[in-house]
């Protein structure tokens, strides 16, 4: 019914100097708990301040206007030199007012008591006690004697209108950009003078979401749903003297979808949804955020039971007295503390849930997380294998597919993407269809646009064919030494194609999802990582630049293992090593950071002696690899371990029974550390 349709998302981004945040879901003209017709005031215009103004630009234009009022060709001359013009019959007309006399000349001449000035219009003052018959001679030599001036000059009425120009143009101004404004922030409020025409309503309906547009994180999707039913019929929970939780953290990496979770919430209980950035509450004038922050729950508890949703909230939401704190009375202090006495303000019988994403959780502030504001942390993880096919199968559902695509093989060759990554995955493969003329979206399209999200895009970049050699080696020693190393992750794909920075890429991906890693796995990891470094040191005894990024990897792992994991014995099992600052900070002394050091170099040249021994010990099917390499450029999974000579290690059988019932046979494509 119209009387009751309901603001969408688009509803409210205009006012934002009163209204920061978006609204799903909200009642038109909601009735107000305070008596109010719930219709937004436009600021009233300050005429005193306007008029102030437009009278002191008037009156600056009026003096620089009559300043500037002088013609500055006309050249005063003496009265002789005056007389010399007249004796020698080449003023053509002139113009007297008391004493002095205006004229223009027949022909231009040159002052010579005026800097040399050309000139043919003059004014010049008569002596009183000259005593020619001026007129006499004027007449005699035919010269036009004028009532009016021979120079226009403005009056007083002249100079008026010449000043109120730039008003006119000041006033235009104006109403050009209070429009431009009122434009861009979708027509409603705000502007220069205030007021403005209200924003368009949209249709809630076209806007929401719920679960069934959520996938691949089923275990959160449980413990959300908890709440969704508390908004649904909170009498129940009433009844039993229980209330929901004031508060809902909802932490995890970026793009795991927390934020469409909060809307999906919202959508699934059909209760309004309010979102803001934690950042578009701060603002340089110290009390603003918190007004904004008072003005948000307001607007949330006359709608309630509504949903408030605050993304980011480590922007606000950091430990206060911490290394970053600015002192007690700063603007993002401010606003912390007005949300944590909002939350507080909360009975349990106002329907309001507060839901709040951060990928820095460990960053904030105690208070924010104690039971009575934020009750529950909820951690959003990366989804598995089976996650991956439900979020590819629901980013699809507008795409046209091949009878060719098996989304289980693309979801078992995309571990770690999150759902932000798949959907962005999902949309380059469109994009290649498209660009190329095709009516369905093919298993090699998704092949070719998951080589381009992983390495990057390729270059065109034509390299000397020694260097193009060294460049195979190196990819060709990640790959092998990939191979040899027992319980590796298979290699996937190796290429001599310079994409993004990389002259060359070697992917290696494991068959299932891993989320424990013992030692040995990772010394693995830093010998194939120190591959390509030492294929070149044993094949050409150099050392290049190349080897930058896998010098960090192999680095950044073995620094992890000692001063993290506790994977050395001289060490011992301590965390000497944060995750953030100095490591003195925490006490640790320089002669433990020393011995930590000396481990972490310890283990990276172990493990690139053993890289070095292994791929002598292999030369023959490093050179073969090369081979087939330089030839083809590119070589597959199944290409590189047929150039390689060797078997490679089947996949575990359940995990392909498991695609095989969700989609299609599961394939292999790739995605993971790049050499």
């Amino acid at each position: 019914m119209a009387e009751q349709r309901k603001r969408g998302e688009g509803d409210t981004p205009a006012d934002q100097h009163w209204r920061p945040w978006r609204t799903e879901g909200v009642p038109e003209d909601p009735e107000r708990a305070d008596g109010s017709d719930g219709k937004r005031r436009s600021p009233k215009i300050k005429w005193r301040n306007v008029l102030l103004t437009m009278l002191l630009v008037y009156l600056g234009s009026f003096l620089v206007a009559s300043w500037f009022d002088v013609r500055n060709d006309v050249v005063t001359i003496p009265y002789t030199e005056f007389n010399q013009q007249v004796a020698a019959r080449n003023v053509t007309e002139v113009y007297a007012k008391g004493d002095t006399i205006q004229g223009e000349l027949r022909e231009q001449a040159t002052s010579a008591t005026n800097e040399n000035r050309a000139y043919t219009l003059f004014q010049t003052e008569r002596p009183t006690f000259a005593q020619d018959n001026l007129l006499a001679t004027l007449e005699q030599q035919g010269t036009i004697v004028r009532a009016t001036p021979v120079v226009e000059q403005r009056g007083l009425l002249g100079n008026m209108l010449s000043a109120f120009l730039p008003i006119l143009l000041l006033i235009a101004f104006y109403v050009w950009m209070f429009r431009r404004q009122q434009s861009m922030m979708g027509g409603a409020g705000g502007g220069l003078f205030g007021g403005g025409r209200k924003s368009k309503l949209v249709d809630p309906e076209t806007v929401r979401v719920t679960f069934a547009d959520v996938a691949g994180i089923d275990e959160v999707e449980d413990q959300i749903d908890e709440i969704v039913d508390y908004l649904r019929d909170p009498d129940r929970y009433a009844a039993l003297g229980a209330r929901a939780p004031r508060g809902v953290l909802l932490a995890g990496p970026p793009g795991t979808g927390k934020t469409l979770l909060a809307r999906a919430t919202a959508g699934e209980a059909g209760v309004p949804f309010f979102s803001a950035s934690a950042s578009e509450f701060i603002e340089m004038i110290v009390g603003v955020g918190a007004q904004r922050v008072r003005e948000l729950f307001g607007e949330a508890r006359k709608v309630a039971p509504a949903i408030i949703f605050i993304d980011e909230i480590d922007t606000i939401g950091r430990a206060r007295g911490g290394p970053g704190a600015l002192g007690g009375h700063d603007e993002r202090e401010q606003t912390l503390n007005q949300i944590l006495t909002e939350m507080d303000g909360f009975s349990g019988s106002e329907g309001v849930i507060v839901l709040a994403a951060t990928n820095r959780a460990e960053v904030l502030d105690p208070a924010l997380l104690r039971p009575g504001r934020f009750d529950r942390t909820i951690m959003v993880h990366s989804p598995d294998a089976a996650g991956r096919l439900a979020i590819l199968m629901v980013h699809t559902r507008e795409v046209p597919l091949a009878e060719d695509v098996d989304l289980g093989a693309v979801a078992l060759s995309t571990p770690g993407m999150t759902g932000a990554e798949l959907a962005n995955l999902v949309n380059e493969a469109a994009l290649l269809a498209a660009r190329r003329g095709e009516k369905f979206v093919t298993q090699s399209l998704f092949s070719q646009a998951l080589e381009k999200v992983q390495l990057g895009a390729a270059r065109n970049v034509v390299m000397p064919e020694d260097e193009r050699r060294r460049t195979a080696y190196h990819e060709a020693g990640h790959a092998l030494l990939g191979m040899l190393q027992p319980g590796a992750d298979p290699v996937r794909k190796i290429s001599i194609i310079p994409r993004g920075r990389a002259l060359g890429v070697t992917l290696s991906t494991p068959d299932v999802d891993r989320y424990g890693y013992d030692r040995e796995y990772l010394r693995g990891r830093i010998v194939g990582a120190l591959g390509g470094m030492a294929a070149e040191d044993v094949v050409f005894d150099v050392v290049t630049t190349g080897a930058e990024s896998d010098l960090q990897t192999s680095t950044a792992i073995a620094r992890q293992m000692v001063g993290r994991w506790g994977m050395s014995e001289k060490v011992g099992p301590v965390q000497i090593y944060p995750a953030e600052g100095d490591p003195r900070a925490a006490g640790f002394s320089d002669e433990m950071l020393s011995i930590a050091d000396a481990e972490v170099r310890r283990i990276v040249e172990e493990c690139y002696a053993e890289a070095t021994t292994k791929l002598r010990a292999h030369h023959g099917q490093l050179d073969a690899i090369v081979e087939a390499l330089l030839k083809k450029e590119t070589l597959d999974e199944p290409e590189v371990y047929a150039a390689a000579g060797i078997e490679r290690p089947p996949a575990p059988v359940g995990l392909l029974q498991v695609s095989q019932q969700e989609s299609a046979p599961a394939g292999a494509a790739g995605d993971g550390p790049a050499g």
